[in-house]
């Protein structure tokens, strides 16, 4: 899974994921460093946290929507329908919001799903972004597996 991670005037203001076949950069400013060496450590660890500084710009819905993905735990998913009726809204605005939001895996939208399955991923429904959030589950999921051995 390969990101970009944009940045402006000291704040983290996107972070895009890329096709498999993109060549990798390097990171351009010490802040998209940080923020790269934060990502490697989710990768590593799902319950690596973010310290990032952020700019979230959205309308008052989709602010409502990305902060409670936020609370959504590591390892659980909630259903768009769910959110909408916490939050006041449609299940398809939720599902906007969630493929508007330019912060994934930091402001974790791959925790919301469709009531039949995995649904969307930042506006796709099929291809190297589907397979994103697939792996994103799985990957927080699997640390509770570990967690429970004996």
């Amino acid at each position: 899974m390969k990101v970009a991670v944009a940045t402006h005037g000291g704040c983290v203001t996107h972070i895009r994921y890329l096709p498999p076949a993109a060549e990798a950069l390097a990171p351009r400013n010490a802040l998209a460093e940080r923020a790269a060496r934060q990502l490697e450590r989710y990768r590593d660890d799902p319950d690596a946290a973010f310290d990032l500084p952020l700019l979230v710009e959205g309308t008052d819905f989709q602010k409502r929507v990305w902060d409670a993905m936020c609370a959504i735990p590591r390892g659980r998913t909630r259903t768009y329908g769910e959110l909408a009726r916490e939050l006041g809204g449609e299940a398809r605005a939720v599902g906007q919001a969630c493929g508007d939001n330019r912060l994934p895996i930091v402001i974790p939208c791959h925790r919301v799903v469709a009531a039949d399955g995995i649904g969307g991923f930042g506006h796709a429904t099929g291809g190297y972004l589907l397979e994103a959030k697939r792996w994103l589950l799985m990957h927080e999921r699997s640390a509770d597996a570990f967690a429970l051995a004996p």
